[in-house]
């Protein structure tokens, strides 16, 4: 069955009730079942428990608590790098932008300015300049980090669909990470001037929260609602926690022009892990992303 044959379920079925509901039942602190419930899924998709800050599974009191688990203390070291990768989970392209336009799949681009809300001047600053995106699954640890040291400038929520950001998806659905609902955050760097870090929501995905402002959605709308931050110090130190994923997902980054060097180790569908070297500034990318 080819990609795009796979995914037509996913435009028929309704993927905002699916995710309230899910939010719900993620929320719920209901003792002995949210155990069971979340026992089931260590067991279906391998969870780590040993490298959690608690790894006693019915010291959970929801899922969401479960979700968002801690780490244990130095179990992600922070690379010696100008950009480390701020979640784990594995690579679903990176590369250079060409122009406006990002690689999503074969076959499939969207562009810069579609991704950021219709911002076509927040986009310029991007033109030329380099993206990863980076896919969550279900047993990833679901907090996102700082890829570098940087200053908060703004947040948006852009509202959207509610896809799958699985592999599958991303080659079946067209322009995807530019349809679904998403937060954008856009930093400041001494070192690398301006970067943005979009988290994408997907189907079941029931929110998304910042550690400067909490709980992004819901509430869900049909509007862009935007928050700036310029005149605040909200300032973020490389491999700090910024947000978290309620039930997982996937991030896109934005590196303004000239292109970054990218890990060599890097490629599509690899690993990754949370501090790992990410990417220097200096020559063009290691991938020749689409």
């Amino acid at each position: 069955m080819s990609d795009r044959l796979s995914v037509l379920p996913q435009y028929l079925y309704p993927k905002k009730g699916l995710t309230s509901f899910a939010g719900w039942v993620a929320r719920g602190e209901r003792g002995a079942v949210t155990t069971a419930i979340i026992r089931r899924f260590v067991r279906k998709y391998g969870v780590d428990m040993g490298e959690a800050a608690e790894s006693d599974i019915a010291r959970y009191a929801s899922f969401n608590d479960f979700f968002t688990r801690a780490l244990k203390s130095g179990a992600r070291p922070i690379a010696d790098a100008p950009l480390v990768c701020p979640v784990d989970g594995a690579i679903s392209q990176f590369g250079r932008i060409e122009g406006d336009q990002i690689f999503q799949a074969k076959g499939h681009r969207y562009t810069a300015t579609a991704l950021l809300a219709g911002d076509a001047a927040l986009a310029e600053r991007f033109r030329d300049g380099s993206f990863a995106t980076l896919y969550l699954s279900p047993r990833d640890y679901h907090r996102i980090h700082m890829p570098c040291d940087g200053r908060l400038l703004r947040m948006s929520y852009v509202p959207g669909e509610l896809f799958s950001v699985n592999p599958v998806t991303a080659r079946g659905v067209p322009g995807l990470f530019a349809r679904n609902e998403r937060v954008v955050c856009l930093f400041e760097s001494a070192g690398h001037g301006p970067f943005v870090l979009v988290l994408v929501g997907a189907t079941i995905v029931g929110s998304m929260a910042t550690v400067w402002h909490g709980v992004v959605n819901p509430p869900r709308g049909g509007q862009v609602r935007e928050w700036r931050y310029e005149d605040q110090d909200i300032t973020l130190a490389k491999g700090q926690e910024m947000g978290r994923f309620l039930l997982g997902s996937t991030v896109v980054l934005l590196f303004p022009a000239p292109a970054l060097a990218f890990n060599p180790d890097w490629a599509p569908g690899r690993a990754v892990r949370l501090g790992e070297c990410m990417a220097g500034m200096a020559g063009a990318p290691s991938s020749p992303a689409g």
